[in-house]
């Protein structure tokens, strides 16, 4: 090792004891059971279920306090106890409300402050006494760590701890105690949290979830689709922000737009009130906790179309100029018969209906309207220059990738293409040819590239980044072709299928897995494939556990579009030293009927697969960085102290 690097080391280990004390250390970390992790997929902007499932790891947190006081206390009391980790503010409110003096209550708090310390000993026995000290509220952390290491033993201090508790409740700091006990029992249940793709799109809150996350302890994330439509917008492409802008309409969450990020979208709805009418299938699909009225539902209208033409137009320079992206056949407003109000597609012609080809110049449908071409340029700028979503693009990026290698199994939102023999699908980049792991390491270069330049808008990486939304060899597409202009404008939904990449139908066989985990040099013995993107029809009996349990699909419907037909309202895996399992939701309503009914919205937890010896730090991502730091040490001890 250099010496150089071992000078500098030696800087901070400036004795033979630190150095000693920080081996031991590590080595005894390297024994520990691995910590749980947290894998959640397809969140589609739903804040409030995300949020829930988030606050009780999937049931952990009631897992362990069943783990405690199951034959202690009543189920009710369990239920409660849980609720009141989860949610500690409206829960307090509402115990305090129901006693009748404040003797009752001092004598609630002094009970449950002794349980929550209970179940923070229990969740935080794998850890080491550092991290737990990190976990605590800065304000009491000293007065936990007291009550925490209280032993059985200790009748000589048990004046001493009696007082701690009754001068918390005396001062007035009972509730700040317990609300700080339940945010650290929350942060230990779950070690590390991977967010499997798709924060964006369709749900009202996105940013929230974003905000979230950045103030997560421990998290990664693998990009979505809809994800990097986000990015690409922020990165300077002008048909990934028609594409949001489209979805947002689409799903009435323009908000998202106008009031959490600061897009000025008066400039789009001056121009969508010149050209556009009322349109039936462009009306957005309206939420029944959001009351919009009719005028507000008209604008929103003319905004859709608006801004689907403009998208349909910016599509087309790019399938031009980048025939690699085999797109030809998507130039569809070449393939209209305007006179007729007819498309040709595939040999067939059909009568198009819902148009609004207002801004459309037969002679060229595809070139921009001068007033277009200005409303572009007006939202690119407002995009680019948002602060708030240049903090939440940037995080996306510094967390996130199209693929994560953790703990020997393999994260991807969408899939590694496959043609229908389960052979890696080529694409051929600037004459050079690509598939499998290096398509994905190619993709997420370009993607990385046009986000390190946003000044450069009709580039390559900048191309590449919207054919990942939309191309047929996409990891996160995943299908031949988007249909969206036949969805609008086509009656005869034979024409609005959008065939899948055989990859979807192949994890279902164990040995494509097996060959797909070696591709990525993990080991097909041990190692499983997560995916997300496509929900599962529980309804129907699909099973999100495939291939012998090699894959595992864990959107089944966050999405409350999606929950109709999944019947389910999404999946979670947790994965601790004991193994996986599988966790499916029931759908979330509301934090009050938590609050009211003690609810969990969980229906069943399935095992995946159970390890059959107890898994160590030493086996994780975190255990190989450790033993790492242990050889460097080792070498500076040789070099320093041991001449």
């Amino acid at each position: 090792m250099h010496t150089k690097y071992l000078d500098l080391l030696a800087q901070k280990y400036d004795s033979e004891e630190k150095v000693v004390t920080e081996i031991i250390n590590l080595e005894a970390i390297l024994n520990l059971p691995k910590g749980t992790e947290h894998f959640v997929s397809d969140l589609h902007g739903e804040y409030q279920a995300f949020q829930h499932v988030l606050r009780n790891g999937s049931g952990r947190v009631k897992e362990k306090i069943r783990d405690i006081f199951s034959g202690v206390i009543y189920e009710e009391e369990i239920n409660e106890m849980a609720t009141l980790v989860y949610y500690p503010e409206e829960k307090l409110q509402i115990i305090k409300n129901g006693f009748d003096n404040d003797q009752e209550l001092h004598e609630w708090y002094k009970e449950n402050i002794a349980h929550m310390i209970k179940l923070i000993s229990y969740a935080s026995s794998k850890y080491t006494r550092s991290k737990l000290r990190k976990a605590l509220p800065d304000q009491f952390a000293y007065i936990i760590e007291e009550l925490l290491y209280k032993t059985e033993e200790s009748a000589n201090k048990e004046q001493y701890y009696i007082k701690i508790v009754e001068q918390i409740i005396s001062l007035g700091q009972a509730d700040k105690l317990i609300i700080g006990l339940a945010y650290t029992t929350q942060k230990l249940v779950v070690d590390h949290l991977h967010v499997v793709g798709d924060i964006y799109d369709r749900g009202p809150e996105p940013d929230k979830i974003m905000e979230t996350l950045i103030n997560y302890p421990s998290v990664d994330i693998q990009w979505g689709n809809h994800d990097v439509l986000w990015i690409g917008a922020f990165a300077g492409s002008k048909v990934c922000l028609a594409n949001i802008i489209r979805i947002c309409a689409r799903y009435d969450n323009l908000d998202i737009i106008e009031d959490v990020y600061g897009i000025n979208l008066r400039p789009l709805l001056n121009l969508a009130d010149k050209y556009y009418e009322d349109n039936p299938v462009f009306r957005p699909k309206t939420h029944s906790d959001k009351k919009t009225s009719d005028h507000e539902i008209l604008q929103i209208t003319k905004i859709h179309q608006a801004i689907a033409m403009i998208q349909f137009k910016l599509e087309s320079p790019i399938i031009k100029r980048r025939p690699n992206f085999n797109m030809s056949e998507r130039l569809l407003l070449e393939k209209v018969n305007y006179e007729k109000n007819e498309i040709t597609l595939n040999g067939k012609t059909y009568p198009m209906e819902n148009s609004c080809f207002a801004t459309i110049n037969p002679e060229q449908p595809d070139q921009l309207l001068e007033e277009e071409q200005e409303v572009m340029d007006k939202l690119l700028f407002s995009i680019q220059h948002s602060e708030k979503l240049a903090r939440h693009m940037k995080f996306l990026m510094k967390k996130g990738s199209l693929y994560l290698k953790y703990n020997g199994n393999l994260l991807i939102h969408g899939c590694i293409p496959l043609d229908e023999e389960g052979n890696m699908e080529k694409m051929m980049i600037e004459k050079q040819t690509y598939a499998g792991r290096d398509l994905l390491d190619i993709f997420e270069h370009y993607l990385r590239h046009a986000f390190a330049n946003p000044d450069k808008t009709d580039d390559l990486a900048t191309d590449m980044v919207w054919y990942l939304w939309t191309g047929e060899y996409s990891s996160l597409f995943g299908k031949r072709a988007m249909t969206t202009f036949e969805r609008y404008f086509i009656k005869d939904k034979e024409t609005h299928k959008e065939k899948k990449n055989p990859y979807y139908y192949l994890r279902e066989n164990e040995e494509t897995c097996r060959s797909l985990l070696t591709e990525f040099d993990l080991d097909p013995e041990q190692g499983h494939i997560i995916n997300g993107h496509t929900p599962v029809k529980e309804i129907e009996g699909e099973n999100p556990i495939k291939a012998d349990g090699k894959m595992i699909v864990i959107d089944g419907g966050f999405s409350k579009a999606y929950q109709s037909t999944t019947g389910i309202a999404g999946y979670t895996l947790l994965y601790n030293s004991y193994g996986m399992q599988l966790v499916a939701h029931k759908q979330f309503n509301s934090k009050e009927e938590v609050l009211r009914n003690g609810t969990d919205v969980l229906s069943v937890k399935r095992l995946v697969d159970k390890e059959l010896e107890r898994k160590k730090v030493s086996e994780t991502n975190v255990g190989e960085e450790l033993l790492q730091e242990v050889a460097i040490l080792n070498s500076l001890m040789e070099y320093r102290y041991m001449k």
